[in-house]
């Protein structure tokens, strides 16, 4: 009973040592590298987004969309990430099926739309913005982020230079295009955008002005845009040269390489496969 006690403790003993270090290789095989894509910008919100995602849908749906989210960013505070994201798509769904939100909710997560809106941003810095407004309008190349000052603006806006559009503008839907151009740099839902789009849609649909929305963010996050679905690839060089002493190497002579030139075939004869056999015949004479 003692010899089979023993028996069963080195067995038991010789099972924890062989998963042990089993276990040891798994651990040192699972090693891998993490790689993440950041672009040169800062995150974009994901509502601006959904708008570029109805602007491609059409121009109708993408000023619609706008209506129903007009102070919605002050949810952002007060709701968790996950939340707010399930209330944009809750209204993104009032105007798109279950095939364009789950294009939608793809194009969240490999944020498509984000160039776009960097774009914009770009944009809005070589205007520039006036100090300390989150919203503003550019009236023929004035400036204001008052409402009270823009009908001061368009009495002789049609005298100053007409202000160039880019293809990617938002454009309220008008029958008149000789209208003065009111461009609207704001961040869609927040209290200053509202503030702003009631008048100006107005004025639009009154036939008073071209209305132009463009998107501008006055605090950009500090948080980094991370990518996903671009391909990364890491190449690693190995830094250990093995040292050759290149004074050993023979240098090959052009009669060694005469000598190596073989004639494979003669009048029907193989000598590369005849030479054994005829040193086997003088080695047997």
């Amino acid at each position: 009973m003692a010899r089979a006690a023993d028996v069963v403790r080195l067995l038991l003993g010789s099972t924890v040592l062989c998963c042990s270090l089993l276990g040891a290789r798994t651990a040192s095989a699972s090693k891998a590298v993490t790689a993440h894509l950041a672009a040169k910008w800062p995150a974009t919100p994901l509502l601006l987004e959904a708008s570029e995602f109805m602007a491609e849908e059409s121009n109708e749906k993408f000023w619609q969309f706008l209506e129903t989210v007009q102070e919605l960013a002050i949810y952002k505070q007060t709701e968790s990430p996950y939340s707010y994201y399930n209330l944009i798509l809750k209204k993104a769904g009032q105007f798109l099926d279950n095939l364009h939100i789950n294009l939608l909710k793809f194009a969240f997560s490999i944020r498509a739309y984000s160039p776009t809106i960097q774009m914009f941003q770009q944009i809005a810095a070589d205007e520039p913005p006036p100090d300390g407004c989150d919203a503003f309008v550019v009236i023929h190349k004035k400036h204001t982020c008052k409402i009270n000052e823009l009908k001061k603006l368009l009495k002789k806006a049609t005298s100053r230079p007409r202000p160039y559009l880019f293809k990617g503008d938002h454009t309220f839907p008008t029958n008149k295009e000789s209208l003065p151009v009111t461009i609207l740099y704001a961040e869609i839902g927040t209290r200053a955008f509202g503030k702003f789009h009631t008048v100006l849609s107005k004025k639009a649909r009154n036939g008073e002005i071209l209305y132009v929305l463009r998107h501008y963010i006055q605090k950009p996050v500090s948080q980094k845009m991370y990518l996903s679905g671009y391909g990364v690839e890491l190449a690693i060089k190995s830094t250990e040269y093995k040292a050759l002493d290149d004074t050993q190497v023979k240098t090959v002579t052009n009669a060694t390489i005469k000598d190596e030139i073989e004639i494979n075939e003669v009048q029907g004869f193989l000598f590369q496969k005849l030479k054994p056999r005829i040193g086997w015949l003088v080695s047997a004479l």
